[in-house]
C-alpha cells in the first residue's frame, strides 16, 4: 500500500561505543535533494565522526576493507530502527538491552513542552519541578501521600511569593500582563491546593496539579523575548511558525468501547524548536488539507495520516506544480539552532537529546523516505508506544525523524483509532498569528 510509514526494529544490540555514537555521515546526494546544513558544535561533531570512520581502518593493524567493514558494521548497528513511507507492513521487536542515560525521561507531553521553552528562569522552573514532583507522591497508597504532596505545595507557594519580583522581571515587555494574570491565577490554585490537602480530598489533587502547572507554562510563555534564533536563508521565505500553536483535531471513530464517537483532541506545535517543520503543518492545517482525510494507518505503534487521494504522496503546492516537502529539522538539547538535513544518527550524535523528544504517547512528527532525510510532504505519524520501549538516550526515533508538537489532550483516545476512521477538520484555535509566510 503506497505512501505509509513503515517501522523496522531490530533484535540485535545497539552499541554504545564510540565506534556505533561517532559514524561518518553520508554523502549528500544519498541523505536529501539539498546539501546538508551543519552548523556550530554539529560541525565539531561531524569531524569526530569522520575521523573516527576514516581511523577505524587502523584499529588491530587492519585497514582498507576492513575499515569499511566495520564503518559499515556500526552503522548498520546504530540504524537497525528505520521508519519509511513506502509500506504498511510492520515487523516489531523490541531491543534487547534499553539504556536510560539520564535517569527516566519525561513522559507527559505538557512538561516536555514546558521545558522547551527558550527560557531561563530559576524561581519558575523551581516552582514547576515542584509542582510534577506531586505525579511521584500520588503513587504512594491511601492518603500517606498528602503529607508529602502539602509540603511541596507549600514550598511552591512560599517560592511564588518569595521570588515573584525575579520571575515578574523576566517577563517579555510586551506579554508582561498576561504573565502577571498568569502569576496571580497560580497562586490563587495553590491557595485553593493547600485546602485540599487539609480536607484530604486526594481524588482532587491531580486536578489541581494539573490546573497549577497550565498556569506556570502561561508564565513561563510569557517569558519568551522574540524568536531565539535565524531560521537558514533557505527556509526563511517558506511557512514558517515563530512560536507555538494550538489546534483541535475533531475524529469521527467507527467503534470504541462505548460505540461510534466524535472526539476532539488538542494539539500543540512547537515552533520554537521546529519552525519550519511545525510551520508547514500548520501552514496545510490552515489550508484545510487534512479536513475529511482518513485515518491511513493504525497498528498499535503509530496512528498515522496525510496520504492524499491520487497518485501524490504529499501536498503538491497550486503555486509551482511540484510536491512541496519538509527539511529535516530537530533541536538538540544545548544546541542554539535546530539541525538540518542529516540525522543525529548520521552526524554521530545519536546519544545526544532533543529538547522535543518521542517520549510522550502522542507525540507528532514527520513520515518521511526512508533513505531521503528531506522527503517528508503531507503525512504525518503519532506515537503510541511511550518510552519504555523507546528511552530517552536509547530511544530509536530520537534524531531520526522529526518531531514538531504533540497530542496534549485525548491522547488515550489515539489507541482507539483504526484506519477508516475519518478526520472531521483539524483548526488553529491559539497561535495563528504565529504563522507566517503563509
Amino acid at each position: 500500500i503506497r505512501g505509509h510509514l513503515s517501522v523496522y526494529l531490530s533484535n540485535m544490540r545497539v552499541s554504545t561505543t564510540s565506534t556505533s555514537r561517532c559514524l561518518r555521515a553520508k554523502p549528500a546526494s544519498l541523505l536529501a535533494p539539498s546539501r546538508p546544513r551543519i552548523t556550530g558544535d554539529c560541525q565539531s561533531h561531524a569531524n569526530k565522526a569522520t575521523h573516527v570512520a576514516n581511523a577505524s581502518g587502523d584499529q588491530g593493524g587492519s585497514s582498507g576493507p576492513l575499515g569499511a567493514a566495520l564503518s559499515r558494521t556500526a552503522f548498520s548497528l546504530a540504524t537497525a530502527a528505520v521508519m519509511t513511507a513506502t509500506s504498511m507492513t510492520m515487523q516489531f521487536a523490541p531491543p534487547a538491552e534499553a539504556k536510560l542515560t539520564a535517569g527516566d525521561p519525561i513522559k507527559n507531553s505538557q512538561a516536555i513542552l514546558r521545558y522547551a521553552l527558550p527560557i531561563n528562569n530559576k524561581p519558575i522552573r523551581e516552582i514547576q519541578r515542584e509542582l510534577e514532583s506531586i505525579s511521584e507522591a500520588l503513587r504512594i497508597p491511601g492518603q500517606k501521600s498528602l503529607n508529602p504532596i502539602g509540603k511541596t505545595v507549600n514550598n511552591a507557594r512560599n517560592k511564588l511569593n518569595r521570588e515573584r519580583a525575579k520571575i515578574e522581571a523576566d517577563f517579555a515587555p510586551a506579554r508582561a500582563t498576561a504573565g502577571i494574570a498568569a502569576l496571580d491565577s497560580l497562586d490563587a490554585a495553590l491557595a485553593e491546593f493547600q485546602k485540599i490537602v487539609e480536607a484530604q480530598d486526594k481524588q482532587a489533587v491531580p486536578i489541581k496539579q494539573r490546573e497549577a502547572l497550565n498556569f506556570v507554562g502561561a508564565a513561563e510563555e510569557a517569558m519568551v523575548k522574540g524568536f531565539p534564533f535565524e531560521v537558514p536563508p533557505e527556509y526563511a521565505t517558506r511557512p514558517l511558525l515563530k512560536g507555538r500553536a494550538t489546534a483541535v483535531m475533531r475524529v469521527s471513530l467507527k467503534e470504541t468501547p462505548e460505540g461510534p464517537a466524535t472526539l476532539d483532541l488538542k494539539l500543540v506545535m512547537d515552533g520554537y524548536n521546529a519552525p519550519v517543520s511545525a510551520g508547514q503543518f500548520v501552514d496545510l492545517v490552515q489550508k484545510g488539507f487534512y479536513d475529511g482525510m482518513d485515518i491511513q494507518r493504525a497498528d498499535g505503534f503509530v496512528v498515522q495520516t496525510g496520504d492524499p487521494e491520487g497518485k501524490d504522496d504529499g501536498y503538491r503546492d497550486p503555486a509551482t506544480g511540484e510536491i512541496r516537502t519538509v527539511p529535516f529539522e530537530v533541536m538538540v538539547d544545548g544546541d542554539k539552532e535546530p539541525v538540518y538535513n542529516i540525522t543525529l544518527e548520521d552526524l554521530g550524535r545519536v546519544n545526544e537529546n532533543p529538547v522535543l523528544p518521542f517520549n510522550a504517547y502522542g507525540t507528532m512528527a514527520w513520515a518521511r523516505n526512508e533513505f531521503e532525510t528531506d522527503s517528508a510532504s503531507s503525512q504525518i505519524f503519532f506515537l503510541l508506544k511511550e518510552s519504555e520501549l523507546t528511552p530517552s538516550g536509547s530511544n530509536l526515533l530520537d534524531g531520526r525523524f522529526a518531531v514538531f508538537g504533540y497530542m496534549t489532550e485525548g491522547q488515550d483516545n489515539l489507541g482507539y483509532m483504526k484506519v477508516g476512521d475519518k478526520i472531521e477538520y483539524i483548526k488553529i484555535i491559539d497561535g495563528a498569528e504565529n504563522l507566517v509566510n503563509a
